[in-house]
C-alpha cells in the first residue's frame, strides 16, 4: 500500500499538502509536534482538521527545544521582530531537522516511505531549514541513518503563497483552508490577527490570488 506520513501544524501550508496528500496516496497519515509554541492551538486546530478528514494524528512532545533555543515562537514575552534581510528572532533552531528526523522514524514504524511537509523556498521568511538543498540532504542522511529509501516530498517548495492558495482552490477546498487553518503567531484562527508577519504573507498571497481570479 502507498503509504505516507504528513508533518502537520494545522496551518495553511501544511493543510494544504495534507489534501494534497490525501489524492495521491492510499493511505495518509499525520504527526503533530507540541514544542512550547506560542500559538499552542494550532495543535487543536489540527487535532480538528485531522478529524475532520479522517485521517490519523500522531502527537509527539518537543518541548525540549525550548531548553536549547531562545526564539519569539516558543517565548511569549518576546516581540515578534523580522528586519528586512535577516531571519526574523521566529526561527527554531534545527526546527524542521528535528521534526522531520522524528516523523521519519515514525513512518518507518508503520511502513511508510512518503514524508510530507510543507516547507517554501519561494515566499518564506529565510528559515534556512526551508530551503530545497536542506531537504535534499537530510533525505539522503535520513535514509543511510536508517537504511530505508525515505522520499521527503515537498508540494509547496516552488510555490509563492497565492500559488499555495491556487491548489486549494483546484481541490475544491479554498474555503475550508482559509476558515479552519492557524497560521498566526498570535493564535488568531482563519485570517489571523493580521498585524503578524505569517498572517501578512498568509493574506497577501490570498489577495494576489484572488485579484488574479477576478482579472480573469
Amino acid at each position: 500500500m502507498n503509504k505516507a506520513v504528513v508533518v502537520f501544524s494545522g496551518g495553511q501550508d501544511s493543510t494544504t499538502c495534507l489534501l494534497w496528500a490525501m489524492e495521491e496516496f492510499d493511505e495518509v497519515e499525520t504527526v503533530t509536534f507540541l514544542y512550547g509554541q506560542r500559538h499552542k492551538s494550532e495543535v487543536d486546530c489540527a487535532t480538528k482538521i485531522a478529524n475532520d478528514l479522517g485521517v490519523k494524528q500522531k502527537i509527539i512532545q518537543m518541548d525540549v527545544l525550548n531548553q536549547l533555543t531562545s526564539n519569539a515562537l516558543t517565548r511569549s514575552d518576546m516581540q515578534i521582530e523580522a528586519e528586512e534581510g535577516s531571519v526574523p528572532n521566529t526561527f527554531v533552531e534545527g526546527r524542521n531537522h528535528i521534526f522531520l528526523s522524528f516523523a521519519a522514524i515514525y513512518a518507518k514504524s508503520i511502513g511508510a516511505k512518503a514524508i510530507i511537509t510543507g516547507v517554501s523556498e519561494t515566499d518564506f521568511s529565510g528559515y534556512p531549514d526551508c530551503r530545497d538543498a536542506f531537504i535534499r540532504s537530510l533525505n539522503t542522511t535520513l535514509n543511510l541513518a536508517m537504511d530505508y529509501t525515505f522520499d521527503l516530498i515537498t508540494p509547496l517548495m516552488w510555490k509563492d503563497k497565492a500559488e499555495v492558495w491556487k491548489l486549494a482552490d483546484q481541490m475544491g477546498r479554498l474555503e475550508y483552508v482559509r476558515d479552519n487553518t492557524l497560521t498566526c503567531y498570535n493564535g488568531v484562527i482563519a485570517d489571523g490577527c493580521l498585524e503578524c508577519p505569517a498572517c501578512k504573507l498568509r493574506n497577501d498571497g490570498l489577495a494576489k490570488y484572488l485579484q488574479g481570479q477576478h482579472a480573469s
